[in-house]
């Protein structure tokens, strides 16, 4: 049980585009208005915990994988796109729009191919060995599902403690853009490693 956990753990709260986003939101003065974005993320891999639970890896196999993170791709693109775009706000600005929803969280965790990777070995290897099935299968998967929600409001966390330093809009400006060039750079290496090399491999 504890090897399910720290498995989790280590890949949920490492660096990626939904803990980045997490991270600018909090630099952004938005850490209060950041639960639904949150929330969605975690909504996403229980999701995942569920249907792979149940219906194993060939859910996700093969050229549905591909067109998934293609989708995924593109997301990320449009987020780094919103996030460059974003006013810097300060923490006192209570009208501020807000940066992320629920419903980006949901969708950009729905479409992330790391969330898939990440849950495949729980779901299909980690929760059969464990003897987790039915009604423990859905007690888990909400219990892993809150610890992934949990990933980018910890960086969300730690993006409002940088956030609170800054008093100056255009630094939190010039980090909007550091930020968006880190997601176009993730977009591009999930584009080549789960979009271009699986492609180009079946071609070949």
């Amino acid at each position: 049980m504890l090897a399910i956990v720290a498995y989790a753990l280590g890949v949920m709260y490492t660096p990626g585009p939904v803990n980045l986003l997490g991270l600018n939101v909090g630099i952004n003065g938005q850490a209060k208005r950041s639960v639904g974005f949150c929330l969605g993320v975690g909504s996403a891999m229980l999701v995942y915990l569920l249907v792979l639970g149940w219906a194993g890896a060939a859910w996700i196999g093969g050229q549905a994988r591909v067109a998934v993170s293609a989708l995924g791709c593109g997301y990320i693109l449009y987020l780094a796109f919103k996030v460059a775009r974003a006013k810097a706000e300060l923490e006192t600005a209570t009208d501020a729009p807000r940066l992320l929803s629920y419903r980006d969280g949901l969708v950009i965790q729905l479409l992330n191919p790391k969330a898939m990777v990440a849950t495949l070995p729980i779901a299909t290897l980690q929760f059969p060995a464990a003897g987790i099935q039915g009604i423990s299968l859905i007690i888990w998967s909400f219990a892993l599902a809150l610890l992934a929600a949990g990933a980018p409001g910890s960086y969300v966390l730690i993006g409002s403690r940088v956030g609170q330093r800054i008093k100056n809009p255009r630094i939190v400006k010039r980090f909007n853009w550091i930020m968006a060039g880190l997601l176009v750079a993730v977009a591009l290496s999930i584009g080549y490693e789960h979009v271009w090399l699986p492609l180009t491999s079946s071609v070949s």
